[in-house]
């Protein structure tokens, strides 16, 4: 079999989005005619059919949806090289390291870890990129952070080595003077059943939301922001709570999962700055 190109690979992914070759060479700024001999090109090296082509439609064969999906993680894999080889070199002229965390999570955790890393000899700069739900794993992924603190068991860490560095409970925050505030603590099913303040709904990695009654949510602030008014309620680490204003309540959900945070990296890291945050993540 003759080896694909990324090239090729990157022309059909948008013929596969667009399922129309004069959109598809529109965004990709050719002109159609050399974009049909690339997926022919490609559908010979394969020995595949790919897309099916008539004069109303193009679709996807079977083989063709099974390649989308792996073209994807590939050209992922390729920009996440490029991206890791250019801050390598970057590294080597003026160190410094990209950490993603999720925003309004870990925030004491956080705090604690800069200032601990700092005092380190030979410590480098340290960029905090403050994220929604989920996109601090893919910013760790894809080359764009050289190290992340995820939280389990909500954020997926396959495929990174990683370092458990705290656990807590998780609390339910309502609105100031709700009725449930002065209790100790309360059950999942008392906060599913929460008249009036359902959960929110977070994007999807492709942008859309879940089906459901709770207002859709771009970020932590917007959050906030529906649950003082008294339009949501949300489940967060215990520590979240702790470091929000009178305009809120957070009690214990005594029968949610626990939340662990950990420090995570790529397992191929060669980088002496983030074996040194590690260890000092570790040592906290």
């Amino acid at each position: 079999m003759e080896i694909v190109e990324t090239r090729e690979l990157r022309y059909f992914v948008i013929v596969a989005e667009e399922l129309h070759f004069g959109r598809a060479a529109h965004r990709l700024g050719i002109t159609q005619p050399p974009l049909s001999r690339a997926i022919g090109q490609l559908e010979r090296r394969l020995g595949v059919v790919l897309l099916q082509r008539n004069s109303r439609a193009v679709s996807l064969t079977e083989a063709g949806l099974v390649l989308l999906g792996e073209a994807r993680a590939a050209l992922d894999a390729v920009d996440a090289a490029e991206r890791r080889t250019r801050r390598a070199a970057l590294a080597a002229t003026g160190p410094g390291l990209v950490l993603a965390t999720k925003a309004g999570a870990s925030i004491e955790l956080l705090s604690k870890l800069l200032d601990a890393y700092a005092a380190e000899p030979g410590a480098v700069t340290v960029d905090v990129l403050l994220c929604g739900p989920g996109e601090q794993e893919r910013l760790l992924r894809d080359g764009r952070a050289d190290v992340a603190l995820l939280h389990q068991p909500f954020d997926a860490t396959a495929g990174f080595d990683i370092e458990e560095l705290h656990s807590e409970q998780q609390v339910v925050l309502l609105p100031a003077g709700h009725p449930l505030a002065d209790r100790a603590h309360v059950q999942r099913s008392e906060v599913a059943a929460l008249p009036g303040l359902p959960m929110p709904r977070w994007p999807r990695p492709d942008g859309t939301y879940p089906d459901g009654p709770g207002p859709q949510v771009r970020d932590h602030t917007q959050l906030l922001q529906l649950v003082a008014l008294g339009r949501a309620s949300a489940l967060m680490p215990e520590s979240v709570g702790a470091h929000l204003g009178g305009e809120y309540t957070a009690v214990p959900v005594l029968d949610a999962p626990t939340v662990t945070t950990v420090i995570a990296w790529p397992p191929h890291s060669r980088s002496k700055a983030v074996a040194d945050l590690v260890r000092t993540a570790t040592r906290l």
